[in-house]
């Protein structure tokens, strides 16, 4: 149940605990919001909502007789929550606090996935542009993510929890690189740039608000709450979280 495509981070991501006779109807409203990439077993399905104000896939959910659900926000909506990403995030755990379902929420914090930003420039140029290189943030590979929703949905004593979650240490985008490089078993070289010259590049697929809101929690705006590494996904998996090297060495060959 992978969570990597970094462009659909301000979306919102539920996954809703469904019984057989359940599936068709939830798939029925994944196909018509066009959820091409959802997932749906005989379990689980996860749900994505667009734009984040609305409620009709809860409200579509809860008809179909869904009793829990496992919604994947983000740690900005506690540790940056003026800025406007994370306030939609709160505005749709709010939504689920409201729905008259049993409820989890997620709050990850960057995920490793969010270097496949740089496989282009790598594959091409052999090389990453990025700013503030050296800020380290408890990156969290997104298989962690799955894992707690998974627990969260089929173990007692989650509902009306809400998690923040994080990786084992905190990662700088330098580190983050030397990683790709011995994933690679070439040298990728790291030029760090200024946030004027990220941004100009990052608006054209994230727009203006949410480009600002990534270079603020990337590295211009960073706080301890941001910053601080939590064992959440041991304590509730029993398993410790997945490294960052880890996520590189399964993924390297999008680098290639």
């Amino acid at each position: 149940m992978p969570l990597r495509e970094p462009a659909d981070s301000d979306l919102p991501i539920f996954w809703v605990q469904l019984t057989d006779p359940e599936l068709q109807q939830i798939a029925a409203v994944a196909r018509r919001y066009h959820y091409d990439r959802g997932h749906f077993d005989q379990h689980w399905a996860k749900v994505r909502a667009d734009p984040p104000s609305s409620c009709e896939p809860l409200d579509s959910a809860r008809q179909a007789g869904v009793e829990h659900v496992v919604l994947v926000s983000s740690i900005t909506v506690q540790t940056h929550p003026h800025l406007g990403p994370a306030g939609a995030k709160l505005a749709v755990e709010k939504l689920l606090k409201n729905s008259g379902m049993a409820w989890t929420i997620l709050r990850p914090t960057q995920f490793a996935s969010n270097a496949l930003w740089w496989a282009a420039s790598i594959r091409e140029h052999g090389a990453v542009r990025a700013p503030y290189a050296d800020i380290g943030l408890p990156t969290i590979h997104p298989a962690d993510i799955a894992s707690v929703a998974r627990v969260a949905l089929t173990e007692t004593g989650h509902h009306g929890r809400t998690y923040a979650l994080t990786g084992p240490e905190r990662v700088t985008a330098r580190q983050q690189v030397e990683s790709i490089t011995k994933a690679l078993g070439r040298e990728v070289p790291i030029a760090e740039i200024s946030r004027e010259e990220a941004r100009l590049h990052m608006v054209t697929f994230l727009g203006d608000e949410s480009a600002d809101a990534v270079l603020d929690v990337t590295g211009g705006d960073v706080n301890e709450e941001l910053l601080r590494v939590r064992d959440t996904v041991e304590q509730v998996t029993g398993s410790p979280a997945r490294s960052f090297r880890q996520w590189v060495s399964e993924n390297a060959s999008a680098f290639c």
